[in-house]
């Protein structure tokens, strides 16, 4: 099973406050979740919430890495992040070649959770993330908009072959976020509770998704396959692994709530 670290963890990891990015406030609603509240068609409720308009980048992962040196690759615990953790670094501290203003990944669920401490937040959890992430420029909720769901879905068909352009590249979306799609993949706060019924007509047997995609066509919202993409790759993680493509954004709650992950047997 996987494992997490505690909200003590990041204590214990000396992870002070540090100066914060740019969030921006979110209403919250009843969601129409792929994952839906009781496992079968229930929405989600999405309590108000604030989150970084834009993924972390290499500028400013850098700075937390110097204030924060026992995060710096070759330092971080081994079981907390990979082998390949900031593989594409020139140093401990230096993004090289890399572009400042790119988001920056391969960086471990547990070290982005600790960034997120470092300023008082926390990872968005998926109901939030999937919330803000369907609104196009002009709605709240695009996902019925077939033409706004090829646009997403182009992403996907091009290879990752070059690092992630910069962020803010695109105009942002209804809540003035940027990049929620076409960028990275994101961490998720609770990731690894992302468990989905292998019948879609039964909570049992529960099973991860495969990083596959298809298995997702036994969710709900069929149509939304860039989304319940994001969900097979996320539930088939552990939390010291990384990609050249996962990046993540900090979140706050209404009342600054602090992060809440749970370690599991």
């Amino acid at each position: 099973m996987k494992r997490q670290l505690t909200a003590l963890a990041c204590a214990a990891m000396l992870c002070t406050a540090a100066a914060a990015g740019d969030y921006v406030a979110l209403p919250g609603a009843m969601l129409r979740s792929v994952m839906p509240a009781d496992g079968k068609e229930a929405p989600a409720k999405v309590a108000p919430f604030s989150m970084r308009t834009a993924p972390v980048t290499n500028a400013e992962f850098r700075a937390f890495v110097l204030a924060h040196p026992q995060w710096q690759r070759g330092q971080a615990p081994g079981v907390l992040v990979s082998s390949t953790y900031l593989s594409g670094w020139r140093g401990a501290a230096d993004h090289g070649t890399l572009a400042p203003d790119s988001p920056v990944t391969n960086v471990s669920w547990h070290a982005a959770t600790a960034f997120c401490a470092s300023e008082g937040a926390r990872l968005p959890r998926w109901h939030e993330w999937e919330y803000a992430a369907a609104a196009d420029a002009t709605h709240a909720d695009a996902r019925d908009d077939p033409q706004w769901l090829e646009h997403i879905l182009n992403w996907y068909a091009h290879p990752a072959s070059t690092p992630p352009s910069r962020v803010r590249a695109e105009a942002p979306n209804f809540h003035g976020l940027y990049d929620m799609h076409g960028l990275i993949w994101e961490w998720v706060e609770d990731y690894s509770a992302l468990f989905v019924s292998a019948d879609s007509r039964t909570m049992d047997p529960r099973k991860v998704l495969d990083y596959c995609g298809g298995a997702a066509l036994s969710l709900g919202d069929r149509r939304n396959y860039a989304v319940l993409m994001r969900i097979a790759l996320l539930a088939a993680m552990e939390g010291a692994q990384d990609g050249g493509y996962l990046g993540f954004r900090c979140a706050r709650g209404a009342d600054n709530d602090p992060p809440t992950p749970k370690e599991s047997p």
